[in-house]
Parts: C-alpha cells; sequence; structure tokens
C-alpha cells in the first residue's frame, strides 16, 4: 500500500481458480495472446530443450511421447512456449503480487488444457540466481510470488507502470486471510479479462490516493477497455462499518488536491481529476466497484452484498457524489464482468452492465 500514481494511467501497484483439465492431446500449447506478446520480458531461455521427461514441469498429466523422431517437435515445443512466457509469468506476478497456476493459465494461455507451460515457467523463473519467483504450499496447493530479485528485473524490463512492483507478494501467500483476499482480486482480473472488459495488464494494486484525512489504497484500479477508470475493492470479512466508512474516503478524495506544483496555463485540478479525467476533463469520477467474495464461517456474498445495500441506505451512503455499485465474486465468474452483475448502490434491486453504470454526480 505505497506510492503515488502516474498522471493518465491507472495508478500503480482471488478464491476460486480456472478451471483446467488435463491434456489429452500432444499438441503444442497456442501462443500466448496478442496482449501477452506486446508485453515479453527478456528473460534467459530454457536450456534444456530436449530434456527426456519435461523435466522441471510439476504436473499430474500423463506424458504419451515415446522414443524416435516424433517426439522430439513436441519437446521442443513445450520448452519453447516455457520460455516464451517467462517474462509474462514474472511481470503478472510483480503486478498482481500473486497467484496460482491455474490463475497464470487462465490470464497467459488461456486456450491450453492444463498448466504445464505455466509450471515450467515457474520452476525456470525459481531456478535462476537469485530465484524471481518464490512460492507458498498450503493445501495441496501452490501460490506464486516474486521475489526482490523478480521485482527488479521486472522493473527493469519497462513493462511495469513506473511506481508498480515494489511489494513482493510473500507475506500475503502466507497469511490465509491476506491470500484469500489476494487470489479473489486475482479471480476478479481474471473475470473482466475474460469478458474482455479489460485487460489483465491494465490493472495494479494497493495504490495510495491523497486524501484530507490520509491515504486512500484502493484493492485495485483498472482502465476499462473504453478508456475509463473504475475501483475495485474486494471484501470477505470486513465489518459493514468499514465498508461504509470507505464510501466517506472515496468521497474525500474527489476534492483531494493534485499533488506536485501544478500549471499556471490551466485552472487547479484535483488529483482524481489529474490522474484518471483525461486532459479535456470529459471522464466523471470513476465508479466504485464492491466484490464480495466468499470466506468461511461468514455468510454467503449474496446475503453480505444485500445487507451493505441496506445499511449503505439507511445512512445516507446513497447520498455520496460518487457511483457505487457492487456484486459478489460467483455472479462475477459466472456471467462476466461486461454482464449484468452490477447492482447500483441507491438505485433499487436490478442488475446492470458497466456501461450502463449511472454516471457520478
Amino acid at each position: 500500500m505505497t506510492t503515488a500514481p502516474t498522471p493518465h494511467t491507472p495508478p500503480t501497484p482471488a478464491d476460486t481458480a480456472a478451471t483446467a483439465s488435463p491434456a489429452t492431446s500432444p499438441v503444442a500449447s497456442p501462443a500466448p495472446s496478442p496482449a501477452a506478446s506486446s508485453r515479453r520480458l527478456t528473460v534467459v531461455a530454457d536450456q534444456t530443450p530436449d530434456s527426456p521427461a519435461w523435466a522441471g514441469c510439476n504436473s499430474s498429466s500423463p506424458s504419451t511421447d515415446v522414443p524416435g523422431e516424433a517426439s522430439r517437435p513436441r519437446k521442443a515445443a513445450t520448452a519453447k512456449a516455457g520460455a516464451d512466457i517467462r517474462g509474462e509469468v514474472l511481470l503478472t506476478l510483480a503486478q498482481l503480487r500473486l497467484a496460482t497456476p491455474r490463475q497464470l493459465k487462465a490470464l497467459l494461455l488461456p486456450h491450453q488444457q492444463d498448466t504445464d507451460h505455466v509450471r515450467r515457467a515457474l520452476r525456470n523463473l525459481r531456478d535462476e540466481s537469485p530465484a524471481l519467483v518464490g512460492r507458498t504450499h498450503r493445501a495441496q496447493q501452490s501460490y506464486w510470488y516474486c521475489t526482490p530479485a523478480g521485482l527488479a528485473e521486472a522493473a527493469a524490463s519497462g513493462e511495469l507502470a513506473p511506481k508498480a512492483g515494489r511489494t513482493t507478494g510473500k507475506r500475503a501467500a502466507s497469511k490465509t486471510g491476506l491470500r484469500e483476499h489476494g487470489l479473489a482480486l486475482v479471480d476478479t482480473v481474471i473475470a473482466f479479462h475474460q469478458a474482455e472488459a479489460a485487460d489483465h495488464a491494465d490493472w495494479q494494486v494497493e495504490v495510495a490516493h491523497p486524501t484530507p484525512a490520509g491515504s486512500l489504497v484502493p484493492d485495485g484500479v483498472v482502465l476499462l477497455n473504453n478508456g475509463s477508470s473504475a475501483f475495485v475493492e474486494i471484501d470477505r470479512t470486513m465489518s459493514y462499518a468499514r465498508l461504509l466508512a470507505k464510501l466517506e474516503r472515496y468521497d474525500a478524495y474527489r476534492n483531494a488536491p493534485a499533488s506536485g506544483r501544478g500549471n499556471a496555463a490551466r485552472a487547479p485540478r484535483s488529483h482524481w481529476q489529474e490522474t484518471y479525467a483525461g486532459p479535456s476533463l470529459d471522464r466523471p469520477f470513476p465508479p466504485l466497484l464492491f466484490v464480495f467474495a466468499p470466506a468461511p464461517r461468514r455468510a454467503a456474498p449474496a446475503t453480505r452484498e444485500a445487507a451493505f445495500h441496506d445499511r449503505a441506505r439507511r445512512v445516507g451512503g446513497v447520498n455520496y457524489r460518487i457511483t457505487v455499485a457492487t456484486t459478489t465474486l460467483p455472479l462475477l465468474t459466472r456471467h462476466g464482468a461486461d454482464g449484468p452483475v452490477w447492482r447500483v448502490v441507491g438505485r433499487g434491486e436490478d442488475r446492470r452492465t458497466l456501461a450502463a453504470l449511472p454516471k457520478a454526480r
């Protein structure tokens, strides 16, 4: 929760993972998406392209290679895919703090049947000296994050926003509450990415914004594909009082003055205008999107969402000059971020699409 945002870009830097099934064909995976290809980090290529048994790939998928010439193209293609996405894996971990192999596959190789290539890339990055990524094991699952060396390499690539990637995800990966919160955020990123509402590269995590009462630190800020931005808050266990206090903090942020010395050639602008409104001030204040995620020994996300709306209405939260919309992570995952999954505080129980959200006053 540090650093200040860069002007005209979103400010600098999930429980269910994408479903994957075992590989059923020896065909190599498709190339990464165009967005991924444009952000490839220069890394050392895999040094064992013809290793006899997919060395370094932690996967339960059965191997169908047989000795002879027929097996060589698959081995070479597998090694190449692992090397090609190494940089994308490193950049994604630097940006989002932590993720599972299945989550990384959903973002970087969505058409691949299994996580073999992602796991190979992760192992290659971990085998660097010093290691560029680390992992934590809990409940037969691995959670991966950047090391300080990995953050430095990602920053040196020039592919991250100037202030991004200064915090490793090691602490979050090792603490259950922080880990599940972080994974819920990654699942939210996946839902936006798969719906083509926002590319996964256009998210930034936990960046401080100034307010008269201190820093406001959204869980995430996303640059949507229509050019506007949105604040995203993930809730699993927070009290309703603290959730409502966030509305006050965002409302206060609207009037926060811009940092820096300003420009004598134009009228003063607030911090959010400098950061999100664009040069012509034609964009409204970004909407605040709450995503209610499952948590043990807590009410179901839909129940918590309904209770939040009831409390916001009773305390006058509808009078804030910001647009607040909510959904649940299961609903978001099922129907996509661009579907009618958003319920606007103070506007009834109907669900709307992102494009149909009202503009802030």
